[in-house]
């Protein structure tokens, strides 16, 4: 595959939020982890710096997260893994509408960006209606659902 991956929308203003809201919760993992064990010297380098690696790392994949389109396939960038498909892969893109069940109740949890593929499996994206890239966006939601479709449509002509 070629590597001219585009993300289609500009990440929201709410990921920088998340990635601040990590680094004062490992902040204060290693504040208590340092006064819980009774470290000093290089045991507290030591998680500072452990800690500090993981938030780096963290955050670059919080700023990574989501969804890449090419001309030849579409790419989602998750937390943990990335996943790539070629456009032939994907039958179809269509949206969703979660909901989730809690005993007897339903709870919807909003609208979600589904590739559907050949043997009948769906992959979800990261693309969500109520997300840090599109709670207060909704048009560009819309949009970019439209902008994957139209790359699948034209890659499958």
């Amino acid at each position: 595959m070629d590597d001219d991956w585009v993300r289609p929308y500009p990440p929201g203003s709410g990921r920088w939020l998340v990635i601040a809201w990590e680094a004062a919760a490992l902040g204060l993992l290693s504040y208590a982890t340092i006064e819980q064990f009774g470290l000093i010297g290089h045991g507290v380098r030591l998680t500072a710096c452990v800690l500090a690696a993981v938030w780096v790392v963290g955050a670059y994949r919080i700023l990574r997260h989501g969804v890449y389109v090419s001309s030849q396939g579409v790419r989602i960038e998750g937390l943990l893994r990335s996943r790539t498909m070629r456009w032939r892969e994907v039958a179809g893109v269509r949206l969703h509408h979660a909901t989730h069940r809690v005993g007897p109740w339903r709870i919807e949890s909003g609208t979600t960006v589904l590739l559907e593929r050949h043997d009948g499996a769906t992959v979800g994206t990261e693309l969500w209606a109520q997300g840090v890239d599109f709670h207060a966006r909704p048009r560009l939601f819309r949009d970019v659902y439209q902008e994957i479709r139209n790359r699948h449509q034209a890659a499958q002509r």
